[in-house]
């Protein structure tokens, strides 16, 4: 009787206008990369994409850290703009205290 739970952690994370910009911006790029190697995205941007578009507010566990890691990749590459390193690492700071174990 040892099956693994169902994700229930969850997490509301609000978004600007230029933060969803940015975290769409993102999760295209990795899609797009996935698409380049003829692989099939990650289920996990696919349904995160619908959740942003739909406008909720609401991301399970698994997709903050997913976001959190690509985030954190796009902001500290060199060619970054700086408004999107802005807008990615305001989003970083609500994820990174989001997902801290509380003590």
């Amino acid at each position: 009787m040892s099956s693994t739970p169902p994700e229930t952690e969850t997490h509301e994370v609000t978004l600007s206008r230029e933060e969803q910009w940015v975290v769409h911006h993102v999760l295209s790029e990795r899609v797009d990369a996935a698409l380049d190697e003829d692989e099939a995205p990650p289920t996990w941007t696919l349904d995160l994409f619908e959740t942003i578009e739909a406008g909720e507010k609401t991301l399970t566990g698994a997709q903050a850290r997913h976001l959190y890691d690509e985030l954190t990749a796009y902001v500290n590459r060199d060619e970054t703009p700086s408004e999107d390193v802005v807008h990615g690492s305001s989003v970083l700071s609500r994820l990174e205290e989001l997902l801290e174990p509380a003590s």
